[in-house]
């Protein structure tokens, strides 16, 4: 009520200096100065208004005091009493500017300014990203600021040519959050953690299906390539890597891929039997675990490059292993042949040692070697090159597929590391060490069928753009495939995690709920008829562990570097127009293939019916008759023409 009056007398002061201002006389020189009460009045009211900011008053203070002295001197005139006092108003609100611009940079500037800006847009937006945090850290517009830097190619492109190249050449759509789209760029690691049946798979496929440059996916189902194969046969060539024989035969391998190949090479012959001891390794951290798995890969190194040197094969490093003092003679003869004679030193300290180590340590390599037993698997490590150049080149997709039991996983290891690692190294020899366009790893279920060394591998790879997509189905499942420090290390590493519902496990609920952070929450005390009688503010998870636990479906929490929490929408692949336009072309094409083939049957069988000899004698009669009505023809033809030719002369 105060402020209302406050106001009207400032209103009224304003309008008798309006009105003295026509009036005639020695009053009418004092005009300026109810106007000038008046204004006072009015800013006393607006400071007041501002409570508990001292800045702010003082900001507005200044303001109000600057421009009063500036239309002082502009605009009142000289014969005005006390017009001389107007250089104080004017000095007053400077000062109050300058003093409030000074103090208001000093806080900004400082840590607790930063903090505070902060805390006062957390509050804003409830502790989730806002729009405008959308649109300058994860938009198309955000990732195309770097469009030189993922795409090295793109440099020698004027502004205008690089604003034409699509947005997908540079990233890939994660989710929608409202109108906007989340984007992951091509260095990105991205994780997605959920649990069964809740869209992981549907989500990942969608990064295939957008991925620039050749792509590496890994599944345990067909669904992966059912869904996404048609597409990228569009874009390049297609294989299939399916030692599992997982579909029951509908989708056989068309590659070969023989641990032994480029085992010559003793860092190569290193590299294979890490990834072959990695794919059955027993988890968790340290202690004899590593130990044996370290002792482990430096025997099976050896082995496998005396096996390389020698033309050997799996089966006889299998036998080697199972039968250690019947090979030394054969592995020391290979080895004598390495430019390396450390690998010598190793295979001679192995099958020297005590029988006890040898045993312990050919248990820990036996694993490895297990898909051997599987005359399936066995069949596609046979012997052929696979070359990752002309796969990147040509932006092919290989899908590799593994039966859960993770008989295989040492060989779908082996090989994705193999192309990982060569297309590292080939990265080394192109501009900024980028691969361009860019290679992906859609690694679905990782961790039980291509268990990689991803702690390692997702903080390097995406400097040298090799994008990395991973699927798992919680934190615990990480932790024990890779250890807790490993999993701490993948989930640092990842900008992007992608948090589907279905979660059950507490400690992976209360975990997610800390990555989101909290946020003030009001709280009103209410007496029995419903008044208001007090007002409090206290901190709340901004997502709890039951939310994480309640996502429906087609919904994640979004939790991105540089970002807020954001709940989205995720696409499922098979919702995709360019999914739907393959499928029609696909039935189209079997329709027609149908009806091709039923085609050829009938022109078979009226051929067929055509040779019988039992309606010779029809075709006879239809030949006779036939031949008698061309004479017919001919002969009534023949008048016709003699009836023109006579009228003519």
């Amino acid at each position: 009520m105060n402020g209302l009056r406050s106001v009207a007398l400032g209103a009224g002061l304003i309008a008798v200096g309006l009105l003295l201002r026509g009036a005639s006389g020695e009053l009418a020189l004092y005009w300026p100065w109810p106007i000038a009460a008046g204004v006072v009045v009015l800013l006393v009211c607006a400071v007041a208004s501002v409570r508990n900011e001292a800045l702010p008053r003082a900001a507005l203070a200044g303001a109000g005091l600057t421009g009063l002295g500036a239309w002082f001197a502009g605009w009142v005139p000289a014969n005005t009493p006390g017009h001389s006092y107007w250089p104080w108003a004017l000095i007053s609100g400077v000062v109050l500017l300058v003093g409030a611009a000074v103090v208001w940079s000093r806080q900004r500037g400082g840590s607790a300014g930063l903090v505070n800006r902060w805390s006062r847009r957390s509050r804003r937006n409830d502790g989730v990203a806002s729009w405008w945090s959308i649109l300058r850290s994860a938009s198309r517009f955000a990732v195309r600021r770097k469009a030189t830097v993922l795409r090295p190619s793109l440099q020698g492109l004027t502004s205008w040519q690089r604003l034409r190249v699509p947005t997908r050449e540079l990233a890939t759509p994660v989710a929608r959050v409202g109108g906007l789209r989340v984007w992951s760029t091509v260095e990105d690691v991205t994780l997605r953690l959920g649990g069964p049946r809740t869209g992981k798979t549907g989500e990942l496929a969608g990064r295939i299906l957008d991925a620039p440059g050749a792509v590496i996916a890994t599944s345990t189902r067909t669904d992966l390539v059912e869904v996404t194969g048609p597409v990228r046969r569009l874009r390049g060539p297609v294989h299939v890597f399916n030692p599992s024989d997982v579909g029951d035969g509908s989708l056989p391998s068309t590659i070969t891929f023989d641990p032994l190949s480029g085992c010559e090479a003793p860092a190569a012959a290193t590299s294979r039997a890490a990834d072959l001891i990695a794919g059955v390794a027993a988890p968790g951290d340290g202690g004899d675990r590593e130990y044996w798995a370290g002792q482990a890969r430096r025997v099976l190194a050896a082995l496998l490059h005396a096996a390389a040197l020698g033309g050997a094969t799996m089966r006889d490093v299998l036998a080697w292993v199972a039968d250690p003092d019947g090979a030394a003679n054969e592995v020391q003869r290979f080895l004598r042949r390495s430019p390396e004679p450390a690998y010598e030193s190793d295979a001679l300290q192995f099958l020297g040692t005590n029988e006890r180590t040898r045993s312990s340590i050919c248990a820990t390599i036996m694993p490895s070697l297990g898909w051997l037993t599987d005359e399936k698997a066995a069949k596609a490590a046979a012997s052929g090159s696979f070359d990752v150049a002309e796969l990147l080149a040509n932006r092919g997709t290989v899908y590799m597929l593994g039966a859960e039991d993770a008989q295989v996983a040492p060989l779908v290891t082996a090989l994705t590391g193999h192309i990982a690692r060569e297309a590292r190294r080939i990265a080394g020899s192109q501009p900024g060490g980028r691969l361009d366009p860019p290679l992906t790893l859609a690694l679905d279920e990782a961790a039980l069928i291509c268990p990689l060394p991803l702690d390692n591998w997702t903080a390097d790879m995406g400097g040298r753009n090799v994008t990395i997509h991973i699927a798992a189905q919680s934190r615990a499942q990480l932790r024990k495939r890779w250890g807790d420090t490993g999993a701490g290390a993948i989930l640092n590493n990842a900008a992007t995690v992608l948090i589907f519902g279905g979660a059950r496990d507490a400690d992976d609920l209360n975990a997610y709920s800390t990555l989101t952070g909290e946020r003030d929450e009001r709280v009103e005390t209410r007496d029995t008829d419903g008044t208001v009688t007090s007002v409090t503010t206290r901190r709340v998870p901004v997502l709890s562990p039951g939310q994480f636990a309640q996502l429906p479906a087609g919904r994640v929490v979004i939790i991105r570097r540089g970002l807020a929490p954001a709940v989205g929408r995720v696409q499922m692949a098979w919702k995709r127009r360019d999914v739907k336009a393959a499928r029609r072309a696909n039935v189209w094409a079997d329709r027609l293939e149908r009806w091709g083939q039923g085609w050829q049957r009938f022109a078979d069988r009226a051929e067929e019916w055509a040779s019988q000899d039992k309606y010779a004698g029809v075709r006879q009669k239809l030949g006779v008759h036939l031949d008698v009505d061309r004479r017919h023809t001919t002969a009534s033809g023949t008048r016709v023409h003699a009836d023109v030719d006579g009228g003519g002369r």
